[in-house]
């Protein structure tokens, strides 16, 4: 027999034995890992760029996409990495910081999605309280509460777990380290210890699912009470993306660890693990930006903006090689976003002579219609400056010249 003390690795169930099939499988967990880290990311940068979104409901918003990147990095990598080398071993460390970051996450992130509930039932529910309810201060307080209570949820289940003696040995079947494939290596009864524990965190757990549905039978029932359709469609278009992300994780999770005895087998324990570590982070920013116009828009704005720095920098850069002088493309570069973006049919090919005609047309229609007051020719000439505006509009397409 062996004990907790002599065993140095652990050893993960592989999905597949075959050396094809084993780098298909990096190749679908690469995609799908990927898709996770831009779509969460972009969700992250258009919060905190976009000034519009600095409400409660997208505050949370951004703490679940964080805890999505978060829980798609701690199983995903390193099965992949498994795959990609053909091997099966974790090391005791490695299995032990997984199971803490795994348990903290989604114990965070459950209760980040109960406070999420609450916050779609204040706005709908009691909308004259809502800043007073959801002031900057409270969210970050809940916000702290839910990392917190998962920080301590996940360090009480750690502890307890790994100072239990095993004597079952060092193969786990799952493609990660989770709690209970680890208790099935412990000793006779000390893992009841762990089944209290437990039973504790589902009760927690259970009491976060009743204030959920609470919450949601309220929410329909004020919504329903609306006079106005539209009014309506507005509110279960804020509450409907939430309500699926939900269901998602909490389906998969009650199935995977509340499922009879039974229907257990190593390869559906696997597919079901799959489908509640790996594929919610991996859809939660495309159900969130499915029906959210607001979102939609920021997303729109912060690949547009990504684009125009990038073609600024290939431009300043010379990377770009361009048929027209240095001048002229150096008084364009320097025109607001408005005038740019018409400049940017030149990477797909667009002769740039054309390129500077559109802008001026843009900066004729953005100085008459007063959009871009910071390039205004009233604000430039209190200094004396000509404005980058001003630039391109009276700049003389014929004086360009081919570059050689």
């Amino acid at each position: 027999m062996s004990n907790s003390s002599s065993i140095t690795e652990f050893l993960l169930l592989p999905f597949v034995d075959t050396r094809e099939l084993q780098l298909l499988h990096f190749a679908l967990f690469l995609g799908i890992y990927l898709a996770a880290l831009l779509g969460n990311g972009l969700i992250l940068t258009a919060v905190v760029c976009d000034h519009r979104l600095h409400t409660p409901m997208y505050f949370f918003l951004l703490n679940l996409a964080l805890l999505d990147l978060g829980c798609i990095s701690t199983t995903v990598p390193k099965a992949m990495a498994n795959s990609l080398w053909d091997t099966r071993a974790i090391s005791y460390s490695g299995c032990v910081a997984q199971v803490f970051s795994f348990f903290f996450l989604m114990s965070a992130e459950y209760f980040i999605l109960t406070i999420m509930a609450y916050d779609r039932y204040v706005a709908i529910c009691k909308p004259l309280h809502y800043g007073s309810l959801l002031g900057s201060r409270a969210c970050a307080q809940m916000a702290a509460a839910a990392w917190g209570s998962g920080v301590l949820n996940a360090l009480l289940h750690s502890a307890n777990t790994f100072s239990l003696p095993l004597c079952g040995g060092n193969t786990l079947d799952q493609f990660f380290c989770e709690i209970p494939q680890i208790l099935k290596l412990s000793c006779s009864d000390s893992y009841l210890r762990e089944i209290g524990l437990l039973t504790f965190s589902v009760f927690v757990f259970w009491g976060c699912f009743v204030f959920i549905v609470l919450s949601y039978v309220q929410i329909f029932r004020a919504v329903l009470r609306m006079p106005s359709k539209q009014g309506q469609h507005k509110a279960f278009s804020t509450c409907l993306p939430h309500l699926a992300v939900v269901s998602l994780f909490l389906s998969t999770a009650f199935f995977a660890y509340l499922k009879p005895p039974s229907l257990s087998s190593p390869s559906l324990d696997l597919v079901v693990a799959v489908l509640y570590s790996v594929v919610p982070p991996a859809v939660n920013p495309l159900i969130y930006s499915m029906r959210n116009q607001e979102l939609k828009v920021a997303l729109r704005k912060v690949m547009i903006s990504v684009k125009n720095i990038a073609v600024k920098k290939w431009i300043l850069k010379g990377d770009l090689a361009l048929p027209v002088s240095p001048w002229a493309l150096g008084e364009v570069i320097r025109a607001p976003a408005g005038c740019l973006r018409h400049v940017l049919g030149l990477v797909a090919g667009e002769q740039f002579l054309e390129g500077i005609r559109r802008a001026q047309g843009s900066c004729r229609d953005s100085v008459s219609q007063g959009v871009s007051s910071e390039w205004s020719p009233q604000s430039m000439s209190l200094f004396q400056v000509e404005s980058p505006c001003d630039k391109v509009l009276n700049l003389d397409v014929s004086r360009t010249r081919r570059a050689p």
